[in-house]
Order: C-alpha cells, then sequence, then structure tokens
C-alpha cells in the first residue's frame, strides 16, 4: 500500500523514502524525469529507469551517504556528490554512468572486496554481490591481508545469525534497529578498520536487548546477517575452515 500511494513499483528498492510535494522535472542522462520536491537523485534515476549502484541506501531508511557507492556527476557542480543524499532541483542534468565514475566506484568496491571472503562470492544473491557483478568488479588489487574473516559467528539467535566476515558496516542494520523497530540494540563500535557491528554492550545477539524483530535482517545488504532457516546444518565460511 506504501509504494501504490506514491505511484512506485514495489520490487524496486529506489534506495531513499519517497516525498510528498509539489513536483520538481530533471535529467537523468539525458532522460527528464518529475518526482516530488524532496526526493534524491537517486530516487530520481530509479524512477527514470536508471538505477544507481548502492550498498548504504534503501528506500525504508532515510539515506545515510557512508558507501560512496552511489557517486553522480551534476552539471555545472564540481565533486562527486552522493546521489542518496543530494536532493534533486528543478532543471538539473545529472550523468551515472560516466567513465569517471566508474573507475571511482570500483575503486570503493575493490576496498570492500579486500575484506569480503572470497570463498563467499561465487553463488552468492545478496544485494552486495548484485552490486560487484553489475559493476563488472570480482577482483582487487590488495593483498587482503587486514582483514575480519577469522572474527567469529554469532549465531546465538535462534532465528538468524551474524557473520562479521561479511559485514561491510554500512549500518543499516542500526539504522533498522533504531529508526524502524526502535530496539536500539544494535551500533557501530570502534573507528576505522575497527569498526564493527556490536549488539548492545558487545554482548550475542541472544544475551541483547534484541526482540528478533528481523529489521536488521531484511535491510543487511551482504547476508551478513541471514536466517538460519536459509541453510542446512551449521554455517561456516571457507576462510574460518582453513584456519
Amino acid at each position: 500500500m506504501w509504494n501504490e500511494l506514491r505511484n512506485l513499483t514495489d520490487d524496486i528498492d529506489y534506495g531513499t523514502p519517497p516525498r510528498d510535494g509539489p513536483m520538481v522535472t530533471l535529467e537523468i542522462d539525458g532522460e527528464t524525469v518529475s518526482v516530488p520536491h524532496g526526493s534524491s537523485i537517486m530516487l530520481a534515476a530509479a524512477s527514470a529507469g536508471r538505477p544507481i549502484p548502492k550498498l548504504c541506501a534503501t528506500d525504508m531508511l532515510e539515506p545515510f551517504g557512508s558507501c560512496r557507492v552511489c557517486l553522480v556527476e551534476i552539471e555545472g557542480r564540481g565533486g562527486y556528490p552522493a546521489s542518496c543524499t543530494t536532493p534533486v532541483i528543478d532543471g538539473m542534468k545529472v550523468r551515472t554512468q560516466t567513465e569517471t565514475l566508474k573507475k571511482l566506484r570500483k575503486g570503493v568496491l575493490e576496498l570492500y572486496l579486500s575484506d569480503f571472503p572470497e570463498s563467499e562470492l561465487v553463488g552468492g544473491w545478496s544485494e552486495f554481490h548484485q552490486t560487484i557483478i553489475g559493476e563488472g568488479v570480482t577482483t582487487h588489487p590488495f593483498d587482503g591481508s587486514y582483514n575480519h574473516f577469522q572474527a567469529p559467528i554469532d549465531a546465538s539467535n535462534p532465528y538468524f545469525l551474524f557473520d562479521p566476515a561479511k559485514c561491510i558496516v554500512c549500518s543499516r542494520c542500526v539504522r533498522a534497529c533504531n529508526d524502524i523497530q526502535g530496539a536500539f540494540a544494535i551500533t557501530i563500535a570502534g573507528r576505522g578498520f575497527e569498526s564493527k557491528v556490536v549488539a548492545s554492550q558487545d554482548q550475542s545477539f541472544f544475551e541483547s536487548e534484541c526482540v528478533s524483530c528481523g529489521a536488521c535482517v531484511q535491510a543487511c545488504p551482504s547476508h551478513a546477517l541471514v536466517e538460519k532457516s536459509l541453510f542446512e546444518g551449521d554455517y561456516v565460511h571457507a576462510e574460518s575452515v582453513k584456519a
């Protein structure tokens, strides 16, 4: 019903929530599109059939602008702003698929891949997998000596598990827990490479304030948080087996 009222399509994630307001007309890669005032460039691009790659953005949450995959070029404006946090302006002309943007996105995705288990790439079906495949990025130039592959899996919750090795620290789970459920049971601890998702006071999910609503699982783009029912037997990734 939410999407029907706003003339959106259920099977498309527009990246940012729809807005209500007077219509604004702009160009996305030469395609004219009109969206309500206050909408993001990302939503306008998706509405025009020109979806922009994303990882931290989803239309069930307010934009966050952390992943830097959704960069665009705007005529007459310097830099490469994030499309999820940049509102549309009447007459704006946006480019989403230039060679420069492709190189920038490739560099960002290669950094994510440097700390993502290689064994989890083949056959993966998460949004993260779809994004790297869509951008043609499957390898990276880094040696991978710094990673979180040996971080212990938290399978304490009876309904879902958390595999830190597959976490890209996009904060979508944290925002879903806070903004949708209001449980405030998840946070990001640490800074830089030490940043990690933790439940409550760095407890297991079962011991934490988590209410098992599933909002974090639904929001996770990399299947670091994933339903146990999708797996037979014990869950383990190959990097753990090698240790």
